[in-house]
């Protein structure tokens, strides 16, 4: 099978992801702090809220791919799935493994590791895409995760549970209305 389709589309993704991802960064800001723009980009410094900048573009491109692709590749939307927990958990794990070597978070990782993330998740998913390995029923494991990530962004944001990850660094507050 010629799969120059699902690599095009692939490779598109992968620089959306980039470039959104690098743009939520700063869209809450720039919205003037809108509480709608808020839930889906990252609201403060707090690794959770890095953590959007990859979900949701993947997460829409995913969707939009789904159409595409789901009569194609009958495990699409599994191997999606997948790969957005395996970038998020990718930035997580890298975060606090070198910062806690170094004993501080250097800028240069953290965006690296989002490139890297998107990397990997569009590596690990073509690679299983094309291969055709999964089956069926792990669609609906794909789509619950993938609700709950979405519910946890947005709860989350609004009521972060006072822990590290929820924690921004420089205000020393949590989520988006900056709980002490």
């Amino acid at each position: 099978m010629n799969h120059s389709k699902l690599i095009k589309f692939e490779i598109f993704s992968l620089i959306f992801v980039f470039i959104c991802g690098s743009l939520f960064h700063f869209t809450y800001q720039l919205s003037g702090n809108n509480l709608f723009v808020g839930l889906f980009s990252s609201v403060n410094e707090s690794t959770w809220e890095h953590l959007k900048l990859l979900f949701f573009p993947m997460l829409f491109m995913s969707v939009l791919g789904c159409f595409i692709f789901r009569k194609s590749y009958y495990n699409y939307l599994c191997v999606k799935g997948k790969s957005i927990v395996l970038g998020l958990g990718f930035i997580v794990v890298f975060f606090y493994t070198y910062t806690g070597i170094l004993g501080t978070n250097l800028a240069i990782f953290d965006i690296g590791s989002f490139f890297i993330a998107g990397f990997l998740s569009y590596y690990y998913s073509y690679k299983k895409i094309v291969t055709k390995k999964y089956r069926s029923n792990c669609t609906l494991f794909s789509i619950l995760s993938i609700v709950i990530l979405f519910g946890s962004f947005i709860l989350f944001t609004l009521v972060p549970p006072k822990i590290g990850i929820f924690n921004d660094p420089i205000t020393n507050t949590y989520g988006i209305f900056k709980i002490k």
